[in-house]
């Protein structure tokens, strides 16, 4: 299917691997110029090396920036002043008891997670206006429906992205421009392939029995019963964020595989 999107620029933060390297590779296959980020030239430069190795003829830049760090985000602006596509990716997690996750431990999961799409969407969304066309999309989590109790700081900024993309898309009422959010559930990635990996190893066991067990007692509610592919995420941002995605907007969307249990 042509999605319309060749000649569209992107903004992918977080896009060095994982969900958001996924959603980059989509995005140019389907023509679009795109700019990933990550928090190092090196990161950043064997990304770019497997991009342009997998789809030979795509234009691609990197740029490296901290999201913890307003300075580099303004560098980063100042170097990609205008796009069409914002895809707000860039996210930090650490299962953590509550008691023990400090202020300091807060403000950084907020300034990762939250200020991160704030800022670039300040940024980009007045420009979107003005051309009377773009998309802006926040990569959510269903911990931001179902608050893990080992990361409830990760959780609630999750919820708190929500919030952010829905009072955005109120203001492209009228207009060619979208604004909205995505949930991805379990989603094989590298951090979920250590996860499990990991476990394995701790109880003596095999990676399947491992993850049969992980859909059994802790996602118990997912109709998928298994891990998402990081490609079945990317491909529905994909769509979200073309011309024929135009009746989407201030929605939260899930692709979760059925987990959160609820019909809206």
């Amino acid at each position: 299917m042509d999605l319309k999107l060749t000649g569209k620029t992107a903004l992918v933060t977080g896009s060095t691997a994982g969900i958001g390297f996924g959603i980059a590779r989509r995005l140019l296959q389907e023509g679009v110029s795109v700019v990933i980020n990550g928090r190092t030239e090196a990161r950043i430069n064997s990304a770019l090396d497997q991009l342009r190795r997998a789809i030979p003829d795509c234009t691609v830049q990197g740029c490296a920036a901290d999201f913890a760090d307003a300075d580099a985000v303004q560098q980063l602006l100042d170097e990609h002043d205008s796009i069409d596509i914002l895809i707000n990716n860039v996210g930090i997690f650490a299962p953590k008891p509550f008691a023990e996750i400090t202020d300091e431990e807060w403000l950084h999961f907020f300034e990762v997670n939250v200020l991160s799409g704030v800022r670039l969407s300040r940024h980009y969304l007045p420009r979107m206006l003005d051309q009377n066309w773009g998309r802006i999309i926040f990569i959510s989590s269903e911990s931001g429906i179902q608050i893990p109790a080992e990361m409830v700081h990760y959780g609630t900024t999750k919820t708190a992205q929500l919030g952010v993309s829905r009072g955005l898309a109120q203001q492209t009422a009228g207009t060619n421009v979208t604004v909205n959010t995505v949930i991805p559930g379990s989603t094989r990635s590298e951090g979920s392939e250590k996860f499990i990996s990991d476990l394995a190893q701790e109880r003596g066991l095999s990676k399947e029995d491992v993850e049969r067990e992980f859909f059994e007692k802790i996602r118990p509610t997912s109709l998928l019963e298994r891990f998402a592919t990081i490609d079945e995420v990317a491909t529905f941002v994909t769509y979200l964020a073309s011309p024929l995605a135009a009746a989407n907007n201030g929605a939260a969307l899930r692709v979760d595989g059925g987990t959160v249990s609820t019909i809206l």
